[in-house]
């Protein structure tokens, strides 16, 4: 590997290259950073001045000058600090947007993550993206700012006295190099083990609060409390180890600045120095090492930045599991005929077939029932008619031509679906419907509400559609959830819809009130709805049979019933 392909595949590297075309800014800052450093060195230098030429009683007008500067100087401080901190941040800021912005784009692409658990993820979202920011803002630009100003300390030291000079500038090589070198050496594995305890202790917190209600039915919530425990221990210890390793370095810097000082006042006294530029070089040596006080904590901190920012590449890097082709199909319009032929597929080439030669047909207009046990193959389908699995065997078209030669997403702006477990967000009744058309207006809005009966329940709450639903939904029931569902695929109004399960957890009466309501609200529309609930069947054009991956029978509700069957069976056993 070459240095520059070597380069390119840091990770802290490849995060921070949308500050590129913020050069300028990161320059700006670090020139506010250091011209606030050099303020502050301007200002003690000044003082020992002002201090040790008014010891010799000079006339007071000769002092008129450093005792303006030292009021400029100490205005300019505050005002380059503001400076620096408004345009680091800013830079720090947007490069953090950029960052999340492209992991929220990933994760969108992965859907469902099979690997991944929410309070992981929400951990590369926040916690590991912050690192970002703190890299820009207690990394690159103290450091930028510490060389700029370090060198101007030199410079003046150097006018004043040439040893003196060459020793504040070994002192700070020592300080400002040598020793942030060794503390990023030396807290390297605990920095990594820190961003991975802080990512467990996230993930075990969030999964326990999620199934906290499961988790107290079964009596295992002592057990998930005890790792949750266990959890924020390592991360304790090894937040411990880090804050060791910082303090030795802030002090190691701290005990070099004060040698590199008195080095300083030696050499000034054995040259013979008069007061006042002896004065103005020890203080000028002491102001130095402000711009190297904060680089060897800022350099432990490294290890656990760059673990965060391999945990967020590792996100990046996620093969794409539905790639688009080279030269996609541009999508149909509708109407839209899906039609899948001798459909084979399954998950490991050592596994059994999860679908076995199967045959549907969405016409414009159908609605069809797939049916089957758990476990049939049922959602499997649903999942390659919505492109996030291919078939290993056989065909499966939209107008024609093979659902692979399209993108994607050209085909789920197409064909669209519920899930099974729909997710809803913390926000409004309103903003969790409008997540399906944002720009929908308010008439739009109770109008798919309504056709999925779900109006007249939102109508009722306290605040209407401003109602906080709670996380996930909280406030809902089972069945509100997924007619909210249901209310979000309408307003998107796909032309094919995918219902997959909704009456999944539901009581009988409930699944039944849904639906009726489903096949209302679909009437007209081509629909696949999956199911192994078969009340109110009789609505839809076909009932296609699913077992073991095949369709073992199809038929309209009535014709199953009147034959013997696996339909017939399972009609009996829900009975």
């Amino acid at each position: 590997m070459t240095s520059h392909q070597g380069l390119a595949s840091d990770p802290l590297l490849r995060l921070l290259a949308p500050a590129r075309p913020l050069r300028g800014r990161l320059v700006l800052a670090a020139l506010a950073g250091a011209a606030t450093t050099a303020a502050g060195i301007a200002l003690l230098a000044t003082s020992g001045f002002l201090i040790a030429r008014a010891a010799q009683h000079p006339n007071v007008t000769a002092l008129a000058v450093a005792v303006v500067a030292v009021r400029a100087l100490g205005i300019g401080r505050g005002v380059f600090r503001y400076a620096e901190r408004l345009t680091s941040h800013d830079v720090a800021f947007r490069v953090m947007a950029d960052v999340r912005v492209r992991i929220y784009t990933r994760l969108e692409r992965l859907v469902p993550l099979r690997d991944t658990g929410s309070g992981d993820l929400l951990t590369r979202l926040v916690s590991d993206a912050d690192a970002v920011q703190e890299l820009v803002v207690r990394g690159m630009i103290p450091a930028l700012s510490a060389f700029a100003a370090g060198a101007g300390a030199v410079l003046l030291c150097g006018a004043l006295l040439v040893p003196g000079g060459a020793a504040l500038a070994a002192g700070l090589l020592l300080a400002g190099v040598a020793v942030p070198w060794l503390s990023a050496a030396g807290a390297r594995h605990a920095g990594r083990r820190t961003t991975e305890a802080r990512a467990r202790l996230a993930a075990q917190t969030v999964d326990t609060l999620n199934g906290a209600r499961e988790l107290i039915v079964y009596g295992a919530a002592g057990l998930a409390l005890r790792q949750t425990y266990e959890a924020d221990a390592d991360l304790t210890a090894q937040a411990r180890r880090t804050a060791m390793v910082q303090g030795l370095g802030t002090g190691a810097a701290t005990l070099l600045g004060g040698l590199t000082v008195w080095t300083v006042l030696l050499l000034g006294v054995a040259a013979g120095t008069p007061h006042v530029p002896l004065a103005v070089l020890v203080l000028t040596a002491l102001a130095a090492f402000e711009a190297v006080t904060a680089l060897p904590a800022a350099a432990a901190q490294l290890g656990q930045t760059r673990a965060a920012a391999r945990r967020i590449t590792g996100i990046l890097d996620t093969p794409d599991p539905m790639p688009a082709p080279a030269d996609p199909v541009p999508a149909p319009g509708p109407p839209a005929t899906i039609r899948v032929r001798g459909a084979r597929l399954r998950y490991e080439p050592d596994d059994p077939w999860v679908l076995d030669g199967v045959d549907l047909d969405l016409t414009p207009g159908r609605r069809v029932a797939l049916v089957g046990p758990s476990g049939a193959g049922k959602s499997t389908l649903a999942a390659v008619l919505l492109r996030f699995r291919d078939l290993d065997d056989g065909a499966a078209t939209l107008n024609g031509v093979p659902l692979t030669a399209y993108d994607p997403d050209g085909v789920r702006g197409l064909v669209g679906g519920v899930p099974q477990d729909p997710h809803v967000f913390a926000t409004t009744m309103r903003e969790n419907l409008r997540l399906a058309r944002p720009g929908a207006s308010d008439p739009e809005l109770s109008s798919a509400a309504a056709r999925a009966g779900l109006l007249e329940r939102i109508e009722s709450l306290p605040e209407g559609w401003d109602t906080v639903v709670g996380a996930q939904g909280l406030t809902l029931s089972g069945g509100e959830r997924q007619r909210l569902a249901l209310a979000r695929a309408l307003l998107a109004d796909p032309d094919v819809l995918i219902l997959d399960e909704p009456t999944a957890h539901l009581d009988p009466d409930a699944r039944r009130a849904l639906t009726a309501d489903l096949l209302d609200a679909t009437r007209g529309r081509t629909t696949l709805l999956i199911t192994h609930d078969l009340d109110g069947l009789e609505g839809v054009d076909e009932v296609v049979v699913l077992d073991h991956g095949r369709v073992v029978q199809r038929g309209t509700h009535r014709d199953l019933l009147g034959r013997d069957g696996r339909y017939r069976a399972l009609h009996d056993a829900a009975v």
